[in-house]
């Protein structure tokens, strides 16, 4: 049983599988980051400071300290129910710029290789007598080897 879980992990495409993962997961975090700390902070001060991870609607004050709450953190603080709709919207964007990068960066340019690959099939030179069935020119009107007449297409 130990052998067939080893030659299930060494093979090729569980490596690849886990290796993909891993990357995957750092590339999230460093969109995250790119949306946290560089993209949301220019955009919700030009809609007036906003910050988007502060952004909720309160449906239930805290059991330990009622409202108003200073920031997000602070109500779920004091046991506040809150609907986070900023995180949402953070949330949002982060999956729009992963969506972005793996097309543009992934999809794309594989795209472009298989295309690059495929090379459409060369017209036919030759059709098949319909009475002797030999190999002749498609432009031929009469067959060479049975001397049939042949239909023009």
């Amino acid at each position: 049983m130990l052998e067939d879980f080893k030659a299930f992990v060494l093979r090729g495409n569980v490596i690849d599988m886990a290796v993909g993962i891993i990357v995957g997961v750092a590339f999230g975090l460093v969109v995250n980051s790119l949306v946290k700390d560089v993209i949301m902070p220019p955009i919700g001060f030009a809609l007036g400071n906003v910050d988007f991870s502060n952004l909720y609607v309160l449906l239930k004050e805290g059991a330990t300290s009622p409202g108003p709450y200073a920031s997000l953190a602070a109500a779920q603080q004091a046991g506040a129910v809150t609907l986070n709709y900023g995180v949402f919207i953070n949330a949002i964007i982060n999956l729009l710029i992963i969506a972005a990068a793996v097309f543009f960066l992934i999809v794309r340019p594989i795209a472009r290789l298989q295309a690059r690959k495929k090379v459409e099939a060369p017209a036919p030179t030759t059709k098949e007598c319909p009475y002797c069935f030999t190999a002749i020119p498609i432009k031929a009107s009469r067959c060479p080897n049975c001397t049939s007449a042949l239909k023009t297409a």
